[in-house]
């Protein structure tokens, strides 16, 4: 007596049906865990010294943001005018710039968000952290904060800033429960249909 039967065609076969419904299912909840984003620091204003009119664009920026494992930070600058470090909580705290965890001098540093936790930046030219050119980010636990010793978060903070471009106003990201309702609602039809087939 065989247990499996022979089948003349693997596009008919039941055990071939029910290994690609395996596979596409498990693609579609994989998917969600892949997605992640490149967020361009500062928007329109880019790592530098902030200006007047918005001295805590680092700290307005990273607060309206939310990062998570797997996202990039990507630092645009004039490589023969500035770059960024990340340093430890005490190094950004007193802006020392000794003894980075990290440097980048490139005018195009990406960095690649790799656990979630606390990271600290600051530009590593002297004096520049003292004027503010310094990021604070948390990833996991929830949305990301800004943090400043000098300043914190006012009631003037309460809107989020409207960055103008040419095209109209930056999107918000999309949240992830709707992607993830979407990846589990198209895994669901596709085996639906994948198991009607093999039926």
């Amino acid at each position: 007596m065989a247990i499996f039967r022979t089948c003349t065609t693997t596009t008919t076969c039941p055990t071939y049906q029910l290994l690609l419904a395996s596979l596409l299912l498990t693609l579609l909840f994989q998917a969600n865990k892949v997605l992640c984003s490149k967020y361009k620091v500062g928007d329109l204003d880019s790592w530098g010294i902030p200006t007047s009119a918005n001295p805590q664009v680092y700290v307005k920026w990273s607060k309206y943001h939310t990062f998570k494992n797997g996202d990039s930070l990507l630092f645009l600058y004039p490589p023969s005018q500035d770059s960024v470090i990340q340093v430890s909580k005490q190094s950004y705290n007193s802006c020392n710039l000794k003894d980075p965890i990290l440097y980048m001098d490139n005018g195009n540093s990406l960095f690649n968000i790799t656990s979630e936790g606390e990271y600290f930046f600051t530009s590593g030219k002297p004096g520049h952290c003292e004027k503010k050119q310094k990021l604070y980010i948390l990833v996991g636990n929830g949305t990301a904060t800004a943090f400043s010793p000098s300043y914190g978060p006012s009631a003037s903070d309460s809107a989020a800033p409207s960055y103008q471009t040419a095209f109209g106003t930056i999107p918000a990201p999309p949240s992830s429960s709707s992607s993830l309702s979407f990846s589990l609602s198209m895994a669901v039809c596709i085996g639906f249909l994948v198991l009607c087939n093999i039926w």
